[in-house]
């Protein structure tokens, strides 16, 4: 199994020395720098979900870094915040026990991600809410098209063009052609097979 290669970012000298003392013995990681281009995993360590963890969360997602964070305490909306910075697993520092660590670092490493059990039950209670009360009520869903925007995607797939999109829909031309400029402009996508390949690829269609 290859090691994942890893960094470590506490809020104090100590928690970072501990931390790092703890994973070295790992075989399932190798612990680097904070700067080595190499990092794949950065284990944020932190007390709660302040301004300065959101920035370092931020940072990480600009480095193609997946983000471990190990808090303290959270709360509902920190949560909300830490996912949106780019958290992608989180543990409690009462669980990071070292084969924890391991396996929570491996899991993120893999796309997998992990959450505490608890955690995960209250954020997709608030991904419930967002939905509902905010992307519902103004046609959209939570991948940011609305499901006359994913239709047209869906039959552009199966080869439909324009004029027998606009039939099989009831639209005219010119809503089809408009609905395909707003969502190539909205997500910066060259034309309307890029579109249909970003759909398929985030799993829309």
């Amino acid at each position: 199994m290859d090691r994942v290669p890893i960094c470590v970012s506490a809020d104090d000298p100590v928690s970072q020395a501990g931390l790092m003392s703890q994973l070295r013995p790992r075989p399932e990681v190798t612990v680097l720098g904070w700067e080595d281009e190499r990092v794949r995993v950065a284990v944020v360590v932190a007390d709660t979900v302040d301004e300065k963890v959101l920035r370092t969360l931020r940072t990480l997602q600009r480095r193609n870094c997946r983000a471990l964070l190990v808090v303290t305490s959270i709360d509902d909306a920190a949560l909300a915040n830490a996912v949106e910075a780019g958290m992608a697993g989180l543990l409690r520092r009462a669980d990071a026990t070292s084969e924890r660590l391991a396996h929570a670092v491996c899991s993120v490493a893999k796309g997998d991600g992990t959450v505490p059990p608890d955690l995960l039950g209250r954020l997709l209670a608030q991904v419930g809410r967002v939905q509902r009360q905010l992307l519902s009520p103004r046609g959209f869903t939570l991948t940011g098209l609305s499901e006359r925007e994913i239709e047209i995607l869906r039959l552009i797939a199966d080869g439909f063009d324009t004029a027998e999109i606009a039939t099989a829909l009831s639209y005219s031309e010119r809503t089809v052609k408009n609905v395909l400029h707003d969502v190539t402009s909205r997500l910066q996508l060259r034309n309307r097979s890029h579109a249909v390949a970003y759909a398929l690829k985030q799993g829309m269609i």
